[in-house]
């Protein structure tokens, strides 16, 4: 027996003509492909030109198995919600028609903007700044909790909420992360600098250096440490000139505008000498 065919329908067919999304609801009829408009709500930023090509060839093969899911247009034709690669993948095989699910309850904006947002964040194949944009979007035009988005995504509440936290980073650095040269533990361990300067630093460094996760973390409590240790020159001078002054141990902390002194003693003579001093 042909060892392909042992491996059943999985070695022939392969898994990128499912990729875009789950099967939509409904029954699927087949429409031209010139009579799709692209989904104008897309939260995938990136198409990779290889993948898509990869993508072409089989649907040449094997058709889109997996329907798209599309809502009539006002003046005739469809505009899609979700499928877009395989949409562009029909159109690069030279595809005439392809099946799609029609949805005629999403013509109101909004609906057609969720469906969009819900059907996309579903795949597994969204990078993660992408999926967080998507997450954001939901955030801002329909109000959703996290765990509402996680209900409607089918995904864990924590990695909405971790996917979120990774837009608090500069774009230079979700640049790096979308195109695969930062992991997500590199991004969680940026995330604990709270300066947007030291996060695109160390990202370089990382690139530079081609540190793992944990050489990162290391780096970066070491950035962490040395800031909070880093003394002001000028206070400094002014603890050991009034430690002289008063012949015991003055520190001053704090900032410029804003601290306090602390003067140690080490008996009832030593605090009534001091009280005279500063009297």
């Amino acid at each position: 027996m042909n060892e392909s065919l042992g491996r059943g329908l999985s070695a022939l067919i392969p898994d990128d003509l499912f990729a875009d999304a789950p099967t939509p609801r409904g029954t699927p009829t087949l429409v031209p492909l010139a009579e799709i408009q692209p989904n104008p709500e897309q939260p995938r930023e990136h198409f990779d030109p290889e993948r898509l090509a990869e993508l072409a060839t089989s649907v040449g093969a094997h058709g889109v198995l997996s329907p798209l899911l599309v809502r009539p247009r006002d003046g005739g034709g469809y505009t899609l919600i979700a499928g877009e690669r395989r949409l562009r993948a029909a159109g690069l095989a030279g595809l005439d028609e392809v099946p799609v699910v029609i949805r005629t309850d999403a013509d109101d904006a909004d609906v057609q903007l969720e469906l969009a947002l819900v059907e996309n964040l579903q795949r597994e194949d969204l990078d993660v700044v992408e999926a967080a944009r998507g997450y954001q979007r939901l955030q801002q035009a329909f109000g959703y909790t996290q765990e509402e988005i996680a209900t409607r995504v089918g995904k864990d509440r924590s990695t909405v909420a971790n996917a979120l936290r990774l837009l608090k980073l500069p774009e230079k650095v979700l640049v790096l992360l979308r195109d695969g040269r930062l992991s997500g533990g590199h991004a969680k361990a940026l995330l604990s600098l709270t300066s947007a300067a030291q996060q695109v630093d160390v990202a370089a460094r990382i690139l530079a250096g081609d540190l793992s996760v944990r050489a990162t973390e290391a780096l970066v409590r070491q950035k962490k440490t040395k800031k909070k240790k880093t003394p002001d020159v000028a206070l400094k001078r002014l603890s050991e000139s009034l430690t002289r002054g008063l012949s015991t141990r003055v520190e001053v902390k704090g900032g410029r505008k804003k601290g306090r002194i602390v003067i140690d003693y080490g008996s009832a003579d030593e605090l009534e000498r001091l009280v005279e001093l500063l009297s």
